[in-house]
């Protein structure tokens, strides 16, 4: 595990590659062998004054403090004295100490300093230095050290719109200070004091009025040029300070446009991947995962049989694993005394062989394991709310076995469970006759496909009739419950299997009239219908909400999936609305987005209220091509940021100069079910479930709500 650095074939450095982390580690360390002669490392203040004070009148110093080897700061420190090493003696300390000891308020972050010693013939007198002021880049230090280069102070007598330095150039101002002949000789002082305060900052000149009175207002006793070709400034400023805080005050302005500015510039060290970025910036990050339990090899088989446990099992290395790890951490926060359901996790890349045995092929993945049953696989999105759900709904089973026809009314009026109720958008009772086998059995199975995500119950009794009749539907039958809305709805399940019962116990699941969000996106974007979007900025009105719902009682919303948007839960729909309009229209405002058929963008007009009879009226004449789209969706596809992030091609590039064996034909469906039947130590993948639902979970294992994510990806980009 270790990087060897050749020259030829001298061996020069070995490495160990867990100092390696990164690009920047990379560049800093190999430099740092290079330059050993260049680039001295010290670790105590005498060690910089030993320095200091043999390079008086020789040579000057470029001394800097990283907080760590192989840090950005660091690299940029290295690239610096690859350049400038003949010039400059480069000093660099890791250690804090030796920066206090030059008088630094601010140690939290890399410093660079510029000692002036070539100029101090007495050894006696200590060398000036010049702190930089701007963060350590590569750009910022070279432009730093050629300002260390240029003349301290420059008089001229010509006109400030007509004069350039090479602050100018490397993008600092300048400032004149205008002085005239009888009082040379003081303002020369007076220059060479601002000189040295603004070195680094700006160029400062002495400009003789004698000779420009004509150009120069009267009173003015400063000029200040920000860059060329812009209009020089004339100041009236009336002590040494002003003029410093002058200079300070529009550096600072001018910096955080530039920042701005950076952020639209395409980030050369940025990771391949949104998620890998995340995970590396916030890498220092410290987590309180003293809240969770860590399990090895041999604390898990006895941990798992003896509590109800949630596993997460993880790679430390991967970057999902790692983003996940704080939605974890929030889980065993709200849980903490709440709950006897104890939160494990178990590093996959230390204890490989126990991830193997549990059936574990990717990460992250979370299991239940609980009464000492078969564990439980949660397949949810990876969030704090959607595992909370997962853990809540598991505390009962799925389905309930129901004893009496009035428990059964408890049930169904949301008594029985009620605490559950703000985790499940619906309940579900399946009612059978006690002669129902394989009728149950399929409602069973697919109620254990969908345990952690919907309150299920089956009702299965000699006098299940009383319900039949009750709710006017004949058996087998589903009892479908919104408790928001205060409705039960009644849905026949002659002639249905597992996979039909899921199915329609998912699209009931969903919301008539939802809030999107980007949580819920991929669920709507999955009905691959156009969004017809009511936009706000808060909560919608009542008067738009009737509207709307009484228009969906009334079937003529079926081909579209009515939602709304609140801005102020969901800032980035005010981005999605701009790429719609060049000016942000005035809310709320009602939008019909058909992504799936030519990415057409229709608005409903700004000057008619929402009402039934005005929408419905719109909605036709959309239907009948008579309204005209206010922009076109460009079919964007989801790429890397950086054309040499492009695995996927060069991939694809290297696949196709050999040629491809064609996969057997004899590998059915059947065969994969009989190779989750021989997956003894994880006995949930051995569930007999439908073949189309057993397929989508092999193809991708975290299951249909994790292929909506999939979809999300792309559909949301063209959003």
């Amino acid at each position: 595990m270790k990087a060897y650095l050749f020259r030829s074939n001298i061996l020069l450095r070995e490495f160990p590659t867990d100092a390696l982390f990164d690009v920047n580690a990379i560049v800093a360390h190999v430099l740092f062998a290079l330059l050993f002669n260049e680039v001295k490392y010290i670790t105590t203040w005498e060690d910089l004054q030993n320095i200091d004070n043999a390079l008086k009148g020789k040579a000057n110093i470029v001394f800097s403090y990283v907080r760590a080897i192989g840090t950005p700061e660091h690299r940029a420190i290295m690239e610096a004295a690859f350049v400038y090493g003949n010039t400059y003696q480069f000093v660099l300390t890791t250690e804090i100490a030796v920066l206090e000891s030059i008088g630094t308020e601010d140690i939290e972050y890399a410093h660079l300093y510029f000692f002036h010693c070539k100029a101090v013939l007495d050894l006696t007198q200590q060398c000036k230095r010049t702190l930089m002021a701007q963060s350590l880049t590569t750009l910022n230090i070279h432009q730093f050290i050629k300002t260390m280069e240029a003349p301290l102070l420059t008089e001229v007598a010509e006109d400030p719109q007509q004069v350039s330095t090479v602050h100018l150039q490397l993008g600092l101002p300048l400032v004149f200070l205008v002085s005239q002949q009888a009082t040379h000789e003081a303002d020369r002082r007076t220059a060479e004091w601002v000189a040295w305060r603004l070195l680094g900052k700006a160029g400062v000149l002495l400009l003789l009025r004698d000779s420009l009175e004509e150009s120069i207002p009267q009173h003015a006793n400063v000029a200040f040029k920000r860059e060329e070709g812009r209009r020089v400034e004339y100041l009236v400023l009336h002590d040494i300070d002003s003029v410093i805080s002058h200079v300070e005050n529009n550096m600072h302005v001018e910096q955080i446009q530039h920042e701005d500015d950076d952020l639209e510039e395409p980030d050369m060290d940025m990771q391949d991947d949104e998620v890998e970025e995340t995970v590396y910036r916030d890498r220092k990050r410290q987590l309180p995962l003293e809240l969770i339990v860590e399990l090895t090899e041999e604390t898990f088989n006895t941990t798992v049989m003896t509590s109800d446990s949630i596993v997460l099992f993880y790679a430390g290395w991967q970057a999902v694993s790692m983003a996940f790890m704080q939605s974890y951490i929030d889980v065993a926060i709200k849980l903490k005394g709440m709950s006897s359901m104890l939160l494990t996790r178990i590093n996959c890349a230390d204890w490989s062989y126990v991830c193997i045995k549990q059936n574990v092929t990717e990460f992250p993945v979370i299991k239940m394991y609980k009464d000492g049953k078969n564990p439980v696989y949660y397949a949810g999105m990876l969030g704090t709310k959607d595992l909370l759900k997962f853990i809540y709904l598991n505390r009962i089973s799925c389905p309930v076995i129901i004893p009496s026809v009035q428990e059964a009314e408890e049930y169904l009026s949301g008594e029985l469970y009620k605490d559950l109720l703000s985790y499940s958008s619906v309940s579900v009772l399946g009612l059978f006759s006690p002669t129902m086998t394989t009728e149950k059995e399929y409602f069973t199975e697919a109620g254990s496909y969908l345990k952690g995500c919907v309150i299920i119950a089956i009702y299965s009794e000699e006098d299940v009739l009383i319900l039949s009749n009750r709710y006017a539907v004949s058996l087998p039958a589903l009892l479908l419950v919104r408790h928001k809305e205060g409705k039960i709805e009644a849905v026949p399940l002659a002639n249905t299997h597992t996979q039909d019962i899921v199915q329609i116990i998912t699209d009931a699941s969903l919301e008539t009239f939802p809030e999107i969000t980007v949580e819920t996106l991929p669920t709507y974007l999955r009905l691959q219908k156009p969004l017809l979007i009511l936009f706000s900025d808060g909560s919608i009105s009542i008067q738009y909400r009737k509207a709307v719902l009484m228009l969906i009682k009334e079937k003529h919303l079926d081909s579209f999936t009515p939602c709304w948007l609140n801005l102020q839960n969901t800032p980035v729909g005010k981005e999605i609305l701009q790429s719609y309009f060049d000016v942000l229209p005035p809310l709320p405002l009602l939008v019909l987005v058909d992504l799936h058929s030519g990415g057409h963008v229709f608005a409903f007009p700004a000057d008619q209220a929402v009402t039934e009879q005005n929408l419905l009226l719109w909605l036709k004449k959309l239907e009948a091509g008579l309204e005209s789209h206010i922009t076109i969706l460009p079919a964007e596809e989801w790429k890397p940021p950086l054309p040499a992030y492009d695995f996927l091609g060069m991939m694809e590039a290297a696949a196709s100069q050999h040629p491809t064996r064609k996969a057997p034909e004899c590998t059915k469906e059947v065969d994969v079910q009989e190779n989750s039947k021989g997956q003894k130590e994880d006995k949930s993948a051995i569930r007999k479930e439908p073949t189309e639902t057993l397929r989508i979970k092999h193809w991708n294992k975290s299951g249909w709500l994790k292929e909506a994510e999939k979809s999300f990806l792309h559909d949301n980009k063209e959003l």
